[in-house]
């Protein structure tokens, strides 16, 4: 048997190459004999953290047989040859299968400069948004559509909120205020030359080519993002799934997971990339051209410059609905695999913008001797303001929608009963609101090292810096109530794990790690309750400085003055320990996750957060992290077609443990129905019901994976009360004892047995490979795909396996 590790990989097994039933008899022969020697396929896909394929296959020798330094599949050096020495193999040891890794951490691993992945987090988070809508049955495309349409939307303020917060540092921050205070250049050398007050006051100094300048920070992030977008895209999903013509494949109960087009959505990304790659363009030039066009419009103003400033407000207006447009049409087509690009609107939209903002660069930095940069630069508190309105009225709006889906067709197990879609992306525009609030607001106090030398950043960014506090509260109020919850299942777990090992003598120790890993495994049911109630909690918080800052204009601690003291206080320590929180949070951030990537320990302990949000195609946002499985899925699926049609009557055992599973299941949904229908899948602490099902149920739902059960020759699922990761899956009707088997004891000795002279280890989420019931599972399973005694499909459950119950088909 081929060890994975314990980092939670995927085992797919293939199935020797046995002989079919009409190659084993001659017509004009009654005599038995094998006219084809088969060889069985054990595909082993790697899950959680990285691995290499010596230690996948145990065996310090291997070599890659196809496949590059990013993804590959590798063999023992003794299988290279394996289906020459079938017959061999055949004799000597029938049931033995050769094992092969496909071997994919280089998607999601690698040096420490991919931590900076992490600053795209509120991308990711609102890209995962897209994926979560509730099951629906009945016809409602329309709806279906609305949803992700209004997170498209909330994607692209994202965006916009990004390079605001860009803008508000390098242009309002640096360039106007700092650079236009005389105290403040002063402290800041590097700025001497953009004061009008200093020695080195120059061309440079007016106000107009001072923000012209600094327009070029954002204008490279801008850049930066589209480029990382479409270099990742060439390097990680460019690669098309399988096409298989024109088999029919009935999509009744199936996941979308299985449609052609699912897994290529280079259209899409490469529209919404333009789209998104326009709105930053335009929000700067939004940032620079309405100051100027501000400046002008008062009496006195140049009329020339007057008109050219309507002119650029005009075309950043068209502009705008344009892009608005581009991210309103109808998004991904998943029937098809489509490779049509709109090559002039991907082509003429980012370089129209780019253009429209050299010219109002070139209009803002026209002379101006009169121009004065005085307290904020005019219409941040606006924007920001309008980001914070717009996104809070599309998560209410996604809410309703979300729950108009989920009461067409409820599911007791969907995560916070269709709404989880909803409070994701509140929660990503609330991440975007720190990070960028944060900023600014480090930004600011660096600058402003004087003291009282610049205004600062906009009212409501420190508004939204204020409340991480009262909302930190809450997190604390959360988590000692899971630590109490923690308490109370360890008790009962307790005597559980009391009557689980009755027969063993007693070890209160013992009993209570076991009892305590089992608790904390349930906390996992938890989350969305955590959930809920934190993107409660930070909409009514962020409605509330959205309207503090409206309607007081000056920041928290300004506010209370004249209040009672202890307000004053708190609206004041809220408003400084906010600030602090933000800043030393964003490095622990950055840190953290740089030694995410290097650290294998580390990665494992939040792989599986950041692997299910690279899991899902770039549906909603162009610059999220870039999709994995838009490479991994497409790589099984060919590597299992082409075994498949090299040779009649081949079969495959899919073997996948943790994040792996999920792997397995999407590719088995992308084979064609009659290869589908040789397939056996055994899955071992999978998270496809316990965190996908509930959490994505239109596509892990249960229709979807008892659809997968029916389509499948046969599905076994291993797993522990111990593990927080994997569990049953849950199938309705007979289909549940047919996949899940009792769930595994762990540790598999209490004590010191003979077996077990020294103390069995819990396993939780690992290994489990070292449980005898994965060789017994999938030595069934294999015994299941041979194909001397062909019969009926009855059961693939604990009972003796029965005869394959279709005739190999050849592709």
């Amino acid at each position: 048997m081929c060890r994975t590790g314990i980092t939670g990989e995927t085992t797919v097994e293939r199935p020797e190459r046995h002989a079919s039933p009409h190659e084993t008899y001659e017509a004009h022969d009654s005599e038995r004999r094998p006219a084809t020697a088969d060889t069985a396929l054990e595909l082993l896909v790697h899950g959680v953290g990285g691995t290499t394929p010596q230690e996948m296959l145990n065996d310090p020798r291997t070599v890659r047989i196809t496949g590059d330094d990013t993804a590959a599949v590798f063999r023992r050096a003794g299988d290279v040859d394996a289906e020459k020495e079938a017959a061999k193999r055949l004799y000597e040891d029938p049931g033995k299968p050769v094992p092969e890794a496909y071997v994919w951490c280089n998607l999601t691993s690698g040096n420490g400069s991919r931590a900076l992945w992490l600053l795209l987090l509120p991308f990711m988070v609102v890209n995962l948004a897209h994926w979560m809508r509730p099951t629906v049955r009945d016809n409602r495309v329309r709806t279906v559509r609305l949803y992700g349409l209004l997170v498209r939307l909330t994607g692209l303020a994202l965006t916009v909120l990004l390079v605001a917060a860009a803008c508000e540092v390098a242009l309002d921050l640096a360039a106007w205020q700092c650079a236009g205070t005389g105290g403040c250049a002063q402290e800041h050398s590097w700025l001497g030359f953009l004061s009008p007050a200093g020695p080195d006051a120059g061309w440079w100094s007016l106000p107009g080519r001072r923000l012209a300048l600094a327009a070029l920070v954002p204008a490279a992030l801008t850049v930066l993002l589209w480029y990382l977008s479409h270099r990742t895209w060439s390097a990680y999903e460019s690669q098309p799934p399988i096409e298989y013509g024109t088999e029919s494949d009935d999509e009744t109960g199936r996941s979308g997971l299985g449609r052609p087009g699912f897994w290529y959505g280079r259209r899409l990304v490469a529209r919404l990339r333009a789209a998104h790659t326009a709105a930053g363009l335009l929000t700067i030039v939004a940032a620079v051209g309405t100051s100027a066009a501000h400046y002008d419009r008062e009496p006195g103003g140049p009329p020339v410059l007057e008109a050219l400033g309507r002119i650029v407000e005009a075309s950043l207006v068209v502009g705008g609905v344009v892009v608005v447009w581009v991210v309103c049409r109808r998004g991904r087509s998943e029937r098809r695999l489509d490779r049509h690009l709109d090559a002039a609107l991907v082509r003429w939209l980012p370089i129209g913008s780019l253009a429209l903002l050299a010219l109002t660069l070139l209009y803002a930095g026209w002379s101006r001797p009169e121009w004065r940069s005085d307290g904020r630069l005019p219409g941040g508190d606006a924007i920001f303001g309008g980001i914070a309105l717009v996104q809070c009225l599309i998560v209410i709006v996604l809410g309703v929608v979300a729950h108009l889906l989920y009461r067409a067709h409820p599911d007791p197990r969907t995560a916070m009963h269709g709404l989880a879609g909803p409070a994701v992306a509140m929660l990503a525009c609330a991440l975007g609101g720190v990070m960028s609030g944060g900023v600014a607001q480090r930004v600011a106090d660096w600058l402003d090292g004087t003291g009282g030398t610049i205004e600062g950043p906009p009212v409501l960014l420190t508004w939204q810096a204020s409340v991480i506090p009262p909302l930190l509260i809450v997190l604390l109020a959360l988590v000692g109530w899971l630590a109490r919850r923690t308490v109370q299942l360890r008790r009962i777990e307790t005597a559980a794990v009391e009557l689980d090992y009755e027969d063993e003598p007693a070890d209160t120790g013992r009993t209570h790690r076991i009892a305590r890993m089992r608790a904390m495994a349930a906390l996992t049911d938890r989350a969305p309750r955590i959930i809920g109630i934190t993107s409660i909690v930070t909409l009514l918080l962020g409605t509330l400085a959205l309207v503090g800052a409206m309607t007081t204009d000056a920041t928290p601690g300004e506010a209370a003055h004249g209040t009672y003291g202890v307000v004053q206080g708190a609206a004041e320590a809220a408003q400084a320990l906010g600030s602090w929180l933000i800043g030393v949070g964003f490095i622990l951030f950055v840190t953290w996750g740089r030694r995410a990537y290097k650290d294998p320990s580390a990665r494992r302990t939040i792989g599986i957060l950041w692997d299910v949000g690279t899991f899902w195609p770039r549906a909603a946002h162009p610059f999220a992290p870039p999709c994995y499985a838009e490479r991994a899925v497409p790589d099984l699926t060919w590597r299992m077609a082409t075994w498949t049609s090299a040779a009649e009557g081949r079969r495959l055992v899919l073997s996948g443990h943790s994040q792996g599973s999920v792997l397995a299941a999407a590719a088995a949904w992308q084979l064609k129905p009659s290869v589908r229908k040789r397939v056996a899948l055994l899955t071992y602490g999978s998270p496809l019901e316990r965190l996908y099902g509930r959490w994505f149920p239109a596509h892990f739902g249960p229709d979807a994976l008892s659809g997968l059960h029916r389509e499948v020759d046969c599905w076994r699922n291993l797993h522990r009360a111990t593990d927080p990761i994997g569990g049953p899956m849950r199938l309705p009707g007979d289909c549940g004892p047919q996949v899940d088997r009792e769930a595994l004891k762990d540790p598999l000795a209490y004590g010191r047995t003979e077996d077990h002279p020294l103390p069995a280890p819990i396993l939780g989420h690992s290994d489990y490979q070292a449980d005898p019931a994965f060789a017994e599972e999938r030595k069934k399973l294999l015994a299941r795909l041979r194909p001397e005694v062909p019969g009926p499909r009855e059961d693939c459950g604990p009972e003796e396996p029965k005869g394959s119950r279709l005739e190999p088909t050849s592709m």
